[in-house]
């Protein structure tokens, strides 16, 4: 029996449709808010220590890199929940077809984007 399986796979030839990308970044997304809740946890840690602790909190969340660590996080955080339930839509049979998911994965691109914009406004 012949094995016509690849041996090296050169990621960068793959053509992945825009689903399966989404897909793959909503796993990459849960581990990187596994990591960000970390942070805020110290945030909140350090702010609930004394007065100073909260007053070195609020010096800090006025650095900019600050701000936009905490806003990575939170858009972490919308890009999960949106492609969750997107996620939980296929899972009850909304956009199981090839044409449904790649509207579905348009239009949660869309959604993220907005609330993402909106969640970068809010911070600044």
């Amino acid at each position: 029996m012949k094995d016509n399986r690849p041996k090296n796979i050169d990621f960068s030839t793959l053509n992945l449709p825009l689903p399966a990308i989404i897909s793959i970044l909503f796993r990459i997304s849960g581990v990187f808010i596994f990591l960000g809740v970390a942070a805020l946890l110290y945030l909140f840690d350090l702010s609930l220590q004394s007065e100073t602790g909260f007053a070195r909190v609020l010096e800090l969340l006025t650095s900019p890199l600050v701000k936009l660590i905490v806003w990575a996080i939170v858009a972490g955080l919308l890009y999960h929940l949106i492609a969750g339930l997107k996620h939980l839509l296929m899972d009850a049979g909304i956009g199981e077809t090839t044409q449904g998911a790649l509207f579905a994965a348009r239009a949660m691109i869309v959604l993220f984007v907005s609330a993402a914009g909106l969640a970068g406004v809010w911070i600044w």
